[in-house]
């Protein structure tokens, strides 16, 4: 085999590898925004519910749209936060601004600190954020869970609380509330 020929293939695999890691890190920079900044998005609850009154309360079929901010609000809120979070795609319609602790287990309704522009397209999407708030909506309502384990939750790691309680796992009858 020639030098010249030997050359070439070490340039193809050195382009190759560059390319494989070029990927990897886009794809990393992708899947980092499917959690909220803490900074900017810690999370904050709704102080009026407790536990003590959720049966009253977030557990009533509807509570959440006696709550729920006007789109005015919240379609003014997710394109300023979409720049603060400097996200690269710019089209409003790619995400849904989302309240990180739900509606449905007490979270505030509100507070700019309790919402983010949350990405529609990625691995780990609104839709999926969902079922995880519908699964533990109906644990702290059918008291597997309390309220303040469920808003912890999913506050410190949604996609660990995914994995946890909805990956793998078959909870026959349950829906999206909000």
């Amino acid at each position: 085999m020639s030098s010249q020929s030997t050359c070439r293939g070490e340039r193809m695999a050195s382009r190759k590898t560059y390319w494989a890691t070029f990927i990897l890190l886009a794809s990393f920079q992708a899947f980092a925004s499917d959690l909220p900044n803490p900074s900017l998005t810690p999370g904050t609850i709704d102080p009026s519910i407790t536990q003590e009154n959720i049966q009253s309360t977030v557990c009533v079929k509807g509570y959440t749209k006696t709550v729920r901010p006007p789109a005015s609000y919240t379609n003014k809120l997710k394109k300023r936060q979409m720049r603060q979070y400097g996200y690269a795609d710019t089209n409003p319609k790619h995400y849904e601004e989302d309240h990180l602790i739900p509606l449905s287990i007490g979270g505030n309704p509100q507070d700019p600190r309790n919402l983010w522009p949350e990405p529609r397209i990625s691995e780990w999407n609104a839709a999926k954020k969902d079922t995880l708030e519908y699964t533990l909506y109906r644990m702290v309502c059918d008291g597997e869970i309390t309220l303040k384990e469920a808003q912890n939750e999913v506050a410190s790691n949604w996609i660990e609380a995914h994995k946890r309680y909805v990956h793998g796992k078959t909870r026959h009858g349950y829906r999206r509330v909000d």
